[in-house]
């Protein structure tokens, strides 16, 4: 081998590309340790038209930061930004973007909450359950995980239908057995059943004025599962 002038070059040349990519991983493990580039500004907003945050703080961002976010500017990994910010209770989206020289651009969506999700958590308009806490006043829904979507959008339609009377929902119940039940805000309860919803809750709209002026009362439960009626009970 000694004598073979060309299987030398070859392995010289072998040893100096060895070399080469030897020098640079250590060049970027150095560069990666060294305290350049430090990140030193997080701006974050609201995809909204204002760009401000209405539940996310300052103090959540700073907190996540510090706590699994490392790196300096060039080496931090976006990807692992935006899953950090993803985890904020109210943030839905986040997009994670640099800012040269030393700063991140963050562009959350945040939660639009349409629902309380029994006592535990939050749905979003999207017919998404989130576990966050909110003091707002919001209809609560109860009924199969995998029926959010469905009860978000069985919620439009009984508020659109509701708005002749002025009624609105304050809770809704779908059963195992995909029964529901609505609560109004003035306490009415309406029992609907698993079939013609909304041909029984028109019903319900078209005669309510009447069955109350002749109650002479508020209507505390009226069980619109009859095929051509229903029956009602006043407010006692």
């Amino acid at each position: 081998m000694w004598d073979n002038h060309q299987a030398l070059n070859q392995v010289a040349d072998w040893l100096f590309t060895l070399a080469g990519l030897v020098a640079i991983y250590l060049a970027v493990q150095w560069a990666i340790h060294l305290p350049l580039l430090p990140l030193k500004e997080v701006n974050i907003r609201s995809n909204s038209g204002s760009g401000e945050l209405k539940h996310v703080t300052r103090e959540q961002v700073s907190d996540a930061i510090h706590r699994e976010m490392g790196g300096n500017f060039l080496t931090i990994d976006l990807e692992a930004a935006r899953r950090t910010f993803e985890k904020l209770a109210w943030v839905r989206v986040a997009s994670v973007r640099r800012i040269w020289p030393n700063g991140l651009d963050v562009v959350v969506e945040e939660h639009v909450p349409l629902a309380h999700w029994g006592d535990s958590a939050l749905v979003n308009r999207q017919g998404e359950i989130f576990n966050a806490t909110s003091d707002e006043p919001m209809p609560i829904f109860e009924g199969p995980r995998e029926s959010v979507r469905e009860m978000v959008h069985q919620h439009a339609v009984f508020t659109r239908m509701l708005q002749p009377l002025r009624q609105d929902v304050d809770q809704m119940e779908l059963s195992p057995r995909r029964a529901w039940r609505v609560r109004l805000g003035n306490g009415t309860i309406l029992e609907l059943g698993r079939e013609h919803l909304e041909k029984r809750l028109e019903r319900y709209v078209q005669t309510h004025d009447l069955v109350a002026a002749r109650l002479n009362q508020r209507l505390s439960y009226v069980d619109l599962r009859y095929v051509s009626g229903f029956a009602a009970r006043g407010a006692q």
